[in-house]
């Protein structure tokens, strides 16, 4: 299996930053697949404490990542961004196993995976 997620340098230290915000130094970044969504599958990015047994444990720019081994084969060769603009910032996500994404730009399905389309609202 190739890198499950990359975490660029400017999405490290973003998530750094929002660590130290937060006062969550020394949690794990969780990279996630959930139901829902107008194509049936949205990304999940969050802290949390302590990793699975199931997980899979990423290391990259100073920041432990954690993906699960159901998410993995999702995720696998993902690419997680932050970039800034004039009209703010915001992470972005490429996953190379998706093959179609909802017009409102926040969820995905794959070839072997459609999860649970919804509405958009």
């Amino acid at each position: 299996m190739n890198q499950v997620v990359e975490i660029t340098e400017s999405a490290a230290y973003r998530v750094k930053e929002m660590m130290r915000h937060n006062g969550e130094e020394g949690s794990y970044l969780r990279v996630a697949v959930n139901g829902g969504g107008c194509s049936g599958l949205t990304y999940g990015l969050g802290f949390e404490k302590e990793k699975g047994d199931e997980d899979i444990l990423l290391t990259q720019h100073g920041i432990e990542v954690v993906v699960s081994n159901e998410d993995a084969a999702i995720l696998e060769g993902t690419k997680v961004d932050y970039k800034e603009s004039l009209m703010g910032g915001g992470f972005t996500i490429e996953n190379p196993n998706a093959i179609a994404s909802c017009g409102c730009g926040t969820s995905f399905r794959t070839a072997k995976k459609e999860g649970t389309p919804q509405d958009c609202e």
